[in-house]
C-alpha cells in the first residue's frame, strides 16, 4: 500500500515521504480500515510515541496522521460493535502507525459509526479537534451556562469547535486570534473578539474559564484573567504560571466513542461546523503538509475516492 512515512526524527516535517509499505492486519480487538480521509497534526512529529512503541522500541518507518475516516475491511479476533463495510471515524493509536496510508489498523474502541450523510472529509477533521474542545470545556473546566470563557486561537481547528460548543452551552464566549480572524470567530458564535497583537486583552476583565491552545507567553499572561474559583486549561504544555485563586491544568486528548458519535450528529444536523481549508490527495500529501503557506482551516488528505 502507499503511505506517508517518517524515518528521521531530526528532520521533522521535512522528513515526510511517500513510499510503499506492507498493508496492516487486524490484531485482537482491532479493525483494518480502508482510509478515505485523514488528518495530520504538525506537533505529532515531536511526540515520543511517533518514534517508539509502548515498550520504547524504535518503530520507524512510522506512518503519521491520527485522525481517520474510512470503511472497515477486516475485523480482528474478539472485535465487537463494528462490521465489515461499515463507515467509521475516530482516532488511531498514538504508538502505532497512523492514517496517512491506504489502510490502517485501529483499536475498535477508538472508532465511532459515521452517519451515511456525513462526508469522510469533515469527519477526518473532527476527532482530535472535537474531542479536545469538548474535554477541555466540559470534562476539565466544567463550563456551564452563564459563565464566561476566553478561548485562545479561536479560529483554529480546536478553537473554532470550542467556540461553537461553548456558545451552544449558553456561555459568554470571548475568542482571540489574529485581526484577520475576527469575522470568522464572531460568525462561529463568539460574543467578542480580541486581537492578541493589537488589543490590550488583559483589560477584558476576569473570566471563569480560559482555554489555551498556544502556550508560551500567552499561557503565562492568561493566569491573571482567571477569577477566583475559575480554571485555566491548556493543551500546549504544563502551565508554569497559575491563577492566584483558581486551577490550572494541562491534558492530552483521550478517545471517546460515545462523544465522537455525539459530535458526528451535531455535524450532520448543522449544529457544528468544521473548518476544512485544503483537501489534497495522498500523492500530494508531502507538499500539502510541508508548505509554509497559511491555509485557513484544516488540511485534510483524501486517500480513497467515493
Amino acid at each position: 500500500m502507499r503511505a506517508i512515512t517518517v524515518r528521521d526524527r531530526k528532520a521533522g516535517i521535512t522528513g515526510l515521504s511517500l513510499e510503499e509499505l506492507a498493508p496492516p492486519h487486524a490484531a485482537e480487538n482491532d479493525v483494518v480500515l480502508r482510509v478515505h480521509a485523514a488528518g495530520f497534526t504538525r506537533g505529532e512529529l515531536d511526540w515520543p510515541a511517533t518514534w517508539t512503541d509502548r515498550a520504547g522500541r524504535d518503530r520507524t518507518p512510522s506512518v503519521p496522521g491520527h485522525e481517520v475516516s474510512g470503511v472497515v475491511t477486516e475485523l480482528g479476533y474478539g472485535t465487537t460493535g463494528l462490521t465489515i463495510g461499515q463507515r467509521v471515524f475516530g482516532l488511531t493509536d498514538w504508538t502505532r502507525d497512523g492514517a496517512l496510508a491506504e489502510y490502517v489498523a485501529v483499536e475498535a474502541r477508538n472508532l465511532a459509526p459515521l452517519p451515511a450523510d456525513v462526508d469522510h472529509t469533515p469527519a477526518a477533521a473532527l476527532p482530535v479537534s472535537g474531542l479536545t474542545a469538548w474535554q477541555a470545556l466540559f470534562d476539565h473546566a466544567r463550563l456551564t451556562a452563564g459563565q464566561t470563557v476566553l478561548i485562545h486561537g479561536a479560529a483554529g481547528g480546536v478553537g473554532s469547535i470550542a467556540v461553537q460548543l461553548a456558545h451552544e452551552a449558553g456561555a459568554r464566549v470571548i475568542g482571540t486570534g489574529r485581526s484577520a480572524d475576527r469575522d470568522t470567530v464572531l460568525d462561529l458564535g463568539a460574543h467578542a473578539f480580541l486581537d492578541l497583537d493589537g488589543d490590550r486583552w488583559e483589560e477584558t476583565g476576569q473570566v471563569d474559564v480560559v482555554f489555551d491552545v498556544i502556550g508560551g507567553e500567552i499561557l503565562d499572561r492568561s493566569a491573571a484573567l482567571v477569577r477566583a474559583g475559575g480554571v485555566l486549561v491548556t493543551i500546549a504544555h504544563p502551565p508554569t504560571v497559575r491563577p492566584e485563586d483558581g486551577r490550572a491544568l494541562f491534558f492530552v486528548v483521550e478517545p471517546d466513542r460515545d462523544r465522537l458519535g455525539d459530535l458526528a450528529r451535531r455535524l450532520r444536523d448543522g449544529r457544528l461546523r468544521v473548518r476544512v481549508g485544503a483537501v489534497r490527495p495522498l500523492a500530494e500529501a508531502v507538499d500539502a503538509l510541508t508548505t509554509k503557506q497559511r491555509v485557513p482551516g484544516r488540511t485534510i488528505i483524501r486517500v480513497a475516492k467515493g
